[in-house]
Order: structure tokens, then sequence, then C-alpha cells
């Protein structure tokens, strides 16, 4: 699935829920959710990681869509590597 077709199922599937939620508490469940992902990180099972890292995209992706912006251009910055120096591997001091 690319980024577009999942900030649109997302969109779908929790939108209205989470836009009647708003921005805030979008910012304090992402925050929560990347904790998660910090512990899974650090104690848990690569089954755990995948888990928490789809939650994190979910969280992200439900944000960009209350702010009214596209992850897919989020994602453009990065697509010819670093956006300071433009190389790839990054160069910069």
């Amino acid at each position: 699935m690319d980024v577009r077709a999942f900030q649109d199922q997302m969109a779908r599937t929790y939108g209205a829920r989470d836009r009647a939620r708003g921005t805030a508490a979008t910012v304090a469940w992402l925050t929560e959710e990347l904790g998660e992902l910090a512990q899974a990180v650090r104690k848990g099972t690569p089954e755990q990681q995948q888990h928490e890292l789809g939650d994190v995209l979910a969280w992200l992706a439900s944000l960009a869509e209350q702010l009214g912006l596209s992850l897919d251009d989020a994602a453009a910055r990065y697509a010819h590597g670093c956006p300071r120096c433009a190389a790839s591997p990054c160069a910069c001091p």
C-alpha cells in the first residue's frame, strides 16, 4: 500500500472520529503511540515493533488529514536524498 492510499484508508476508517477529537488530542495519541514504539524497540519482539510502527503511522496519517496535508508531499521532501545537501547518503557535516 502506498502512502496516499494509506492516508485515504485511515481517513475513511477513522476520519470523522479523529476530526471530532481534534488535532490536540491526535497529537497526544500520536505521542503516546510513539512512546509505545520506543518501548517495543527497547524490549519488544519484531512483531510488537511492527504493530507499534503501524499505530504511529496511522496516527500520523490522521494528523496530516486533519491539517489538510499530504504525507506523500511530506515524504517527497526526501525523494532525492537529504533535503539540506541533496546527497544520498547525507553529506552534511
